[in-house]
């Protein structure tokens, strides 16, 4: 008598992201901006699980209400998995199965970082062997964040923030984040941006059109220094997103009343990341927000980025 082998299923993950400097330049003639982001890879991640099928099909799991997620040829992940297939030549398909932790329109590039685990899944369940370089390659095609979801750790980011060099960052950085019940549309706080600026012209100095990211950022990142860094984090997209979202101030005051060392909005919002000085500070400042009933949990960073957990 003989058993059927159980289905083979590559189980990738890739991290969420913090953006402790970002810059954005002057809107462009195509609709879009420039940025200069200081990108940092965090302990909250997503588990994607590959398996063969016949068709392109994707699940959700985790504790994130995934619900409203698109789970047809709109979903990231599915855009991954067929910009793969048709790179390498391969004709089957897939199902993914993605546990997901980080929060959906978030501002932490939690769809990024599925469609970076699902490049690697898949180039393993298929056996296409693809090259880092062409799967990398492959994650500028799908996104801004998931070049950066795809190599990990800390990293400095021009361009769309896909053009994407190493920075060195000493030990760990000990990171507390707020969760909003509701999402945020980037396009939106872009575009509210763009109205921000157009509203006080007269008292802002015109956005430079390659911005670049703070030495001092650098330096911070480099000495493993979180009240040194604590003092140069910046995100251009904070003010257009309070001006949408104003509650999220309130956030960012209550955080800061409770030992955090600075408070701000991860990436187009409306996640508030809370930089801590150390462990003990970052549990202390859970516990507070927790009773003021917030959603939060504790992160650290930076972390690797895509990788194979299993195949």
């Amino acid at each position: 008598m003989t058993t059927a082998a159980a289905p083979k299923v590559v189980h990738a993950r890739a991290p969420g992201k913090i953006n402790v400097f970002l810059k954005v330049g002057a809107l462009l003639e195509d609709g879009y901006h420039d940025v200069a982001t200081a990108y940092q890879a965090v302990s909250l991640c997503e588990d994607v699980r590959a398996s063969a099928a016949d068709d392109f099909s994707v699940t959700f799991t985790g504790p994130i209400d995934s619900s409203k997620l698109a789970t047809g040829g709109t979903n990231l992940a599915i855009k991954a998995a067929r910009l793969l297939a048709r790179k390498a030549g391969y004709r089957g398909g897939v199902h993914l199965e993605i546990e997901k932790h980080v929060p959906i329109a978030g501002g932490m590039g939690g769809g990024s970082a599925d469609a970076a685990a699902t490049l690697l899944a898949c180039d393993a369940l298929w056996g296409t062997n693809l090259s880092r370089e062409d799967l990398l390659d492959l994650a500028q095609q799908l996104g801004s964040d998931v070049p950066f979801a795809f190599i990990g750790g800390t990293a400095i980011g021009t361009g769309r923030g896909d053009q994407l060099s190493p920075a060195l960052a000493k030990g760990q950085f000990q990171w507390v984040l707020a969760f909003a019940d509701f999402g945020m549309s980037t396009p939106l706080v872009y575009s509210e941006l763009d109205r921000h600026r157009d509203r006080h012209s007269q008292d802002i100095f015109p956005a430079a059109v390659q911005p670049q990211v703070d030495a001092n950022v650098l330096q911070a990142l480099r000495a493993g220094d979180p009240h040194m860094l604590a003092e140069v984090l910046h995100n251009d997209l904070q003010a257009p997103a309070l001006h949408l979202e104003p509650e999220l101030a309130r956030v960012i005051e209550l955080g800061e009343e409770n030992g955090a060392l600075a408070g701000m909005i991860s990436g187009s919002g409306p996640t508030v990341a809370f930089l801590a000085a150390n462990l003990d500070s970052a549990l202390e400042l859970q516990i507070a927000l927790s009773a003021a009933r917030l959603t939060v949990v504790r992160a650290t960073g930076p972390v690797h980025g895509a990788r194979i957990l299993s195949a």
